[in-house]
């Protein structure tokens, strides 16, 4: 099978969606199918006049195998996110003409700004099956983006947005429940399915050796992190993470835990200003900013911590809450959104409510009681084996699959 996926975040830009499409598409390959990914080319120099016709740039990230192919489109910055690109709105033609050269069997949108569009487009143009995985609950984040807007009008885009995509798939996959029942609230009628991001299975792994020497690598970098029981946090560094939450946290456990220490694993814009906060909460000696790690260190990390701290509400899935059980790190997290999906009450940690008090017991807990640590370690690294790409990727081939059945109903009731 052919398969174009289309999606407006792509690496060198670290996200969810990025992740997920990074996992699936090369799992796909790996089991025979051909992918490209259409995405953001982060090269790309922006131009003075946006109608400047550019070039498609062919990417081939495992090199001799060629049925991964990425092909990076002409972007320019975006004026409200330093991180994001936005593809230029001249590029029709050069991607129908690039796509007509493989003649995909579908197409699967990843994405719901520019690039998402095209997809719409190809599929309608071409009349491949659409498939659309709602990732992100954009009528709670865009207004982090869009600053002008009242927060009603943002929600109200933000729903648009989505229910665009949703209206014209042949077939909607969700990560979790919860997303889907915000599709039905979102009037959408028809039938989802649920397909969580998953991991692939050797990424986690690693050495004793490896761990000890990225260890003295890292100590040297951060030397306060040597002999201290380490919260940590991997992710983006945006307020809708909640992450100053963490800092009461710490608060709290510190008098009977002096060693302990928040470990923020990521970048994003909201990284200076939570530095600033720690300096006015008097903790900024506790907290270690570690900004963008490669993703391959990541490992090493979960490894390191004592307890993976996960205060984010508005999460649609929580991979790092995953990745993080599935190497034995015990998880706290408040119970909300994809977080509850993901745990399903307190498999591999501590699933609790939007509250400091317990969120810091629960921790408490785990910090003072090695064989309540220790029993869910292994709680979490048996529950975190659900999310591994050998599992889950055949799902996703059987939803393709179910996409051209119905794509080939419309067209046999049609004609």
């Amino acid at each position: 099978m052919k398969i174009a996926m289309f999606t407006d975040a792509y690496f060198p830009r670290v996200n969810g969606v990025a992740v997920s499409v990074k996992s699936y598409s090369e799992q796909l390959v790996k089991i025979g199918h051909s992918v490209y990914i259409v995405c953001c080319d982060y090269d790309c120099q922006p131009n003075l006049n946006p109608l400047n016709a550019g070039k498609i740039r062919y990417e081939y990230p495992l090199g001799e195998n060629k049925n991964l192919v990425l092909l990076r489109i002409p972007s320019d910055p975006i004026v409200f996110s330093k991180e994001d690109r936005q593809t230029r709105l001249n590029q029709w033609w050069n991607i129908k003409h690039s796509l007509d050269e493989i003649s995909p069997d579908v197409v699967h949108i990843n994405t719901e700004f520019v690039m998402g569009w095209y997809g719409v487009i190809y599929s309608r143009h071409r009349r491949i099956p659409m498939v659309f995985t709602f990732h992100t609950l954009w009528e709670d984040y865009i207004e982090n983006y869009v600053k002008a807007l009242p927060r009603s009008a943002s929600q109200k885009v933000g729903r648009e947005m989505v229910k665009f995509y949703l209206k014209r798939a042949d077939e909607i996959i969700v990560p979790t429940e919860r997303i889907g029942e915000v599709a039905r609230r979102y009037g959408i009628d028809r039938p989802y399915d649920i397909l969580p991001t998953g991991i692939q299975d050797d990424f986690l792994k690693t050495d004793v050796a490896s761990q000890a020497e990225w260890l003295e690598k890292i100590y040297g970098e951060f030397p306060a992190l040597r002999d201290s029981e380490i919260l940590l946090y991997v992710g983006r560094v945006v307020k809708e993470k909640n992450l100053d939450f963490l800092y009461g946290v710490l608060e709290r456990i510190k008098p009977s835990h002096p060693d302990a220490r928040l470990l923020i694993v990521g970048g994003g814009p909201w990284l200076e200003g939570l530095r600033e906060l720690a300096e006015e909460k008097g903790c900024s000696d506790s907290v270690i900013f570690t900004d963008y790690r490669p993703r391959e260190e990541l490992v090493h990390f979960y490894h390191m911590a004592k307890i993976f701290t996960f205060p984010s509400v508005t999460e649609t899935q929580g991979l790092v809450t995953v990745e993080a059980m599935m190497t034995g790190l015990p998880v706290v997290a408040i119970g909300e959104m994809g977080t509850i999906d993901v745990m399903r009450g307190d498999n591999g940690g501590f699933m609790v409510p939007n509250d400091m008090e317990i969120f810091s017991e629960k921790v408490l807990a785990l910090l003072d009681n090695p064989e309540l640590h220790r029993s869910k370690s292994e709680e979490a690294r048996a529950w975190g084996k659900k999310w591994s790409l050998s599992e889950l990727t055949p799902r996703l081939v059987a939803y393709y699959e179910k996409a051209i059945e119905i794509r080939q109903s419309l067209k046999t009731h049609s004609d």
